[in-house]
């Protein structure tokens, strides 16, 4: 971490999108300064291996229950409100408008003190997209409340496993050469994470009666074109010649990020969207109220360099990934009865410890791979992509360490018993629903290894999409299932005895500056 100061004045606070990107390394940052924290999630499962867990209250409820959330807010001192869903659709910005309601009634009803909200940069008077308008009428919202509310207005976020990051990432690492809309020539002050950070922990210390927008930057600006040209040098990569074409056309540039990077189009129109007229602070009136980071803002390219640094050192936090919808569970074995399933199930027995074996388990997917026919992944990967799926491109947060509700390229984390089981639910575009459950048992002086696949079809699609894929199955799952085991193997052939006293490399815990 970043070596929060503690605050003077510790205070009660409760945040809310403590499963999202920012929310997920605010908490521990809250809990270092000193601060008292309460979360407020609707899945806690999702939340089950966090390393803060024993050092917050969980609640569980909806921004939608008023009367809940009034009652989870007795006695705090700050809400921090970190929501916000890249999810369209009609009538998207009045339910956007009516939580925030609903949090600032229960707020103002509960005594808190303030409301700290991170919105969108945008300029004054322009038609703005569907979800920087919302952002905007939200931060109105608490404005207007009878609750002090401190509002950042920030623009694109550059720290290991943003959206903003990986979306320029991928742009940068795909063609040396690349057309572009006329977008890309806009005016564009991004923000490290690190410094958003910095500015949500300072709000809590606030004394006395706020109430305004404060727009956060780096105060560098650059064009769109030119974060993925600086990205390049950053990279080792060489110089990306940006056409920028006369045209806008938003909708045809989302579509284009969303085939060329991890970001789904759910979400990549609206971060396109965005783009679209520049985003520069017009103020830097914060400085008055809390004093810049210990060594000043971080520059665009540190940023950058920071967030690579973390990737390759697989010490990333969060990922906007993980932020997805909450998991469909697995209906147990015995409910299966009365529903249509398919399962492909295989074993392999080996005389390699159990403990070798899940090491592989857990490691699965992102750079590891999938341990069979690694064209026929990626054609899978790439026609989801193309139905406007989640593709294998999203990877994993960690390269040895899975949690709950993380996600595994096209996986979600719905169970993990660490050592035993893993279960993934599929977020593929399909006609049925998914699972991929790998698990390993001790047998005899080795280990079994299981895995299944298992199918629940949507009508007379979902079953011809099963035999569809049959024939590849026979040739997927019984390699992986011995590649795995092979793998495991070889793990325990080469790996170094651990010393006394010292972790596994890949327990490795993350240190030094968020990025």
């Amino acid at each position: 971490m970043n070596g929060t100061p503690k605050a003077a004045n510790p205070k009660t606070v409760l945040v809310t999108g403590a499963t999202g990107y920012i929310g997920g390394r605010l908490v521990p940052r809250l809990l270092e300064a000193g601060h008292r924290v309460k979360v407020l999630v609707r899945t806690p499962a999702k939340i089950a291996g966090v390393p803060w867990l024993d050092d917050v209250d969980v609640v569980q409820s909806s921004l939608d229950d008023g009367a809940a959330l009034r009652e989870a807010l007795e006695g705090v001192d700050v809400l921090y409100y970190l929501v916000h869903s890249m999810a369209g659709g009609s009538g998207f910005e009045a339910k956007e408008k009516a939580m925030a309601q609903t949090a600032a009634q229960a707020a103002a009803g509960a005594g808190v003190g303030r409301i700290v909200y991170l919105g969108g940069l945008h300029p004054a008077g322009a038609e703005l997209s569907t979800h920087m308008r919302s952002r905007e009428a939200v931060g109105k919202v608490f404005l207007d409340s009878p609750v002090d509310a401190v509002v950042f207005q920030a623009g694109v976020v550059i720290g290991s496993g943003s959206a903003s990051f990986e979306m320029i990432r991928h742009l940068s690492e795909t063609l040396p050469l690349m057309p572009a809309p006329s977008w890309v020539r806009n005016k564009i002050e991004a923000i490290a994470v690190r410094d958003v950070l910095h500015y949500l922990v300072g709000a809590a210390a606030l004394e006395g009666p706020i109430n305004r927008t404060f727009d956060i930057g780096s105060r560098q600006v650059l064009s769109y074109a030119g974060m993925m040209q600086e990205y390049a040098a950053e990279a080792g990569l060489p110089h990306r010649l940006v056409l920028a074409l006369p045209i806008p056309a938003p909708r045809l540039a989302g579509m284009w990020v969303a085939l060329t990077t991890p970001i789904p189009l759910s979400m990549s129109l609206p971060l396109v969207e965005s783009l679209q007229h520049d985003a520069v602070s017009r103020e830097h009136d914060i400085d008055a109220f809390i004093p810049l980071p210990e060594g000043g803002l971080t520059p665009y390219r540190r940023a950058v360099a920071l967030a690579l640094g973390k990737e390759r050192d697989g010490q990333v936090e969060t990922i906007w990934a993980n932020a997805g919808a909450d998991a469909d569970p697995l209906p147990s074995d015995p409910d299966w009865a009365g529903h249509r399933v398919y399962v492909d199930e295989r074993s392999y027995s080996s005389a390699v410890d159990p403990k070798y074996v899940w090491t592989i388990i857990e490691g699965i997917g992102g750079g590891n791979g999938w341990y069979s026919l690694p064209l026929a992944w990626s054609v899978r990967g790439w026609l989801d992509k193309l139905t406007g799926g989640a593709g294998l491109a999203r990877g994993r947060r960690h390269p040895h360490l899975l949690a709950e509700g993380e996600v595994v390229d096209w996986w979600r984390v719905e169970r993990i018993d660490r050592g035993r089981l893993l279960r993934l639910r599929a977020e593929m575009r399909a006609p049925g629903r998914a699972w991929l459950e790998l698990s390993v048992e001790p047998e005899g002086a080795g280990s079994r290894y299981r895995q299944r696949a298992i199918f629940f079809p949507k009508g007379l699609s979902g079953k011809l999409y099963w035999l569809a894929v049959l024939p590849f199955h026979s040739l997927i799952f019984p390699a992986m299932s011995r590649n795995i085991a092979a793998a495991a193997q070889h793990l325990a052939e080469t790996e170094p005895e651990t010393e006394p006293g010292t972790e596994p490399a890949a327990e490795s815990k993350p240190a030094g500056p968020t990025a």
